[in-house]
């Protein structure tokens, strides 16, 4: 089935017929659950006819007892899948085998090693020494990160805040006509519409000027947005694009471990990312959930550097030829000389990241702030870790504030982030949501010294699953305008105190359960 869309770009009004009902998703989902099913089935059939094979199944189920409990993950994460394989005998750990752990093919750690063996080289083991006499705490956030994430650290890089995704469309329109040599941008939504097709006109332009263009979408992401087959149509404009894990209908983590970056570089001289999407709810032309809250930031200088190597990885991993890794991908900046510094970072699902990045890049503003820490999120569902070293920072005296929205995209999501106020204020935890309808931004800001802004939310599937990734600094100009920024924010959201969350019985028994499978979904 298709529908009509109509959006306006430069006043001319445009329609044009996109999927309704994706058929192509819905058949992969659809083969997935028959291949479930017939494995488990298989499974059941040879405990019933084959004598004592039940002996083998049972041995199996206690075997993957043994191997949650005895695994390095987080808690949170192994108690629901232990309850799933005691409580449902053979499809329980028939269905952790599946999908439990993320499963590399051979062929794709080895495009992953060559892609990262040829990206940039960069020495800053000296920045780091002079941070390290200028202030140990910073340095030790650095050397973290950077060893975490196989990242750098910079210094030579020009920052500019955009606390709207209005202030971010014109200027980003106006790098991107700039192009000379390349543009690459991956996104989880991309939506027709006034934000993405002002874009798009500028892409097949330098696409037909000879410029290099490659877009990555999120197939699951765009599901509903845009056509089973729409990178062949952007192909047909001489942009290289490619959906990130494209849905085929394998039983395997292809469902969970998505990409939720958002990266745009021009050049390799100018980057852009944040949480804005390109959709026309992030420009606040159409309204979904009342006025829509995002942050972004952009990048001029060499911490472009890194938001170019995440990009191929990630396009090199989704296409069958490997990308040209050429010289011009990292050219030098001697001519900025600005305050701070930057470390762009990536963060991933296990095994590709051993770590979980993006969390413990909270965890460390949270540990060592003494005055403030500020967090915006759209959801806040967190394990008992994070959830701790919070409580902690509020407990020790430092002002922790959590921005979350008013009006929800997801009301049960929205049901389990309400879930976790009353612990977290008990513990002198602010708590405000966003009166004015949706926030979206993944901004963390402590003592007006350390920020991080990216596309990690307060959310399993942004702190274990997704691909994503931030921008953490330390002393640069532009905290000060993010601080500015959720100061405004702040006198539009409401705070929240335990008369205005009162639930009921039903409501308290539905969240304790869906709170124990959380980590799952």
């Amino acid at each position: 089935m298709k529908k009509t869309i109509t959006y306006e770009v430069n006043e001319e009004t445009i329609e044009r017929e996109v999927n309704y009902i994706p058929v192509r998703y819905i058949l992969a989902v659809c083969i997935s659950v028959a291949e479930v099913l017939a494995v488990i089935g298989i499974v059941v059939a040879l405990c019933y006819y084959v004598p004592y094979f039940y002996i083998a199944a049972y041995l199996t189920e206690i075997f993957c007892v043994i191997r949650i409990i005895a695994s390095d993950d987080n808690p949170d994460y192994k108690v629901p899948w232990l309850l799933f394989v005691l409580i449902v005998p053979i499809a329980g750990f028939m269905l952790y085998f599946l999908f439990y752990s993320r499963k590399l093919k051979r062929k794709f750690v080895k495009r992953l090693n060559d892609l990262k063996g040829s990206s940039y080289k960069c020495d800053d083991s000296e920045l780091l020494e002079g941070l390290k006499k200028e202030n140990p705490t910073a340095f030790s956030h650095c050397k973290m990160l950077t060893n975490i994430a196989d990242t750098h650290v910079f210094t030579n890089t020009r920052l500019r805040y955009f606390p709207i995704g209005e202030d971010m469309l014109p200027a980003l329109c106006e790098d991107l006509r700039k192009a000379e040599k390349f543009i690459y941008m991956e996104y989880f939504i991309i939506e027709e519409g006034k934000f993405w097709n002002s874009i798009l006109d500028i892409l097949k332009e330098k696409a037909a000027q000879g410029v290099e263009v490659k877009v990555l979408y999120d197939d699951i992401g765009c599901m509903m947005t845009l056509p089973g087959n729409y990178h062949k149509m952007l192909q047909s404009y001489g942009i290289e694009a490619t959906p990130f894990s494209i849905l085929r209908g394998n039983a395997d983590n292809e469902f969970n471990n998505r990409s939720h970056r958002k990266i745009t570089v021009i050049d390799g001289k100018v980057g852009y990312t944040g949480g804005i999407n390109i959709a026309d709810e992030y420009i606040n032309e159409i309204v979904k959930f009342g006025h829509w809250k995002d942050t972004a930031i952009r990048l001029e200088g060499e911490a472009v550097w890194e938001l170019t190597s995440l990009f191929l990885v990630d396009f090199g991993i989704n296409v069958k030829k490997m990308p040209k890794l050429r010289a011009d991908l990292y050219p030098a900046r001697n001519d900025i000389d600005e305050k701070g510094y930057i470390i762009p970072f990536g963060d991933g699902p296990y095994p590709i990241y051993k770590r979980r990045v993006g969390k413990s890049v909270i965890k460390n503003m949270l540990n060592s702030a003494t005055t403030y820490m500020y967090m915006t999120s759209p959801y806040l569902i967190i394990d008992n870790d994070l959830c701790t070293d919070i409580e902690n920072a509020a407990l020790r005296g430092v002002d922790v504030r959590i921005i979350v929205p008013h009006i929800p995209d997801k009301k049960l999501v929205f049901g389990m982030t309400r879930s976790f106020y009353p612990r977290l204020m008990a513990a002198g935890v602010k708590i405000y949501e966003y009166e004015k309808g949706f926030i979206h931004a993944k901004s963390y800001i402590a003592d007006d010294s350390y920020a991080m802004i990216g596309t990690i939310n307060l959310d399993y599937r942004s702190l274990v699953h997704h691909f994503e990734n931030g921008v953490w600094m330390y002393e640069c100009e532009v905290i000060g305008d993010l601080k500015k920024d959720i100061d405004e924010t702040l006198e539009k959201c409401i705070e929240i105190t335990p008369d205005k969350i009162k639930t009921n019985l039903f409501q308290r028994a539905l969240r304790a359960v869906v709170r124990i499978f959380a980590p799952m979904l």
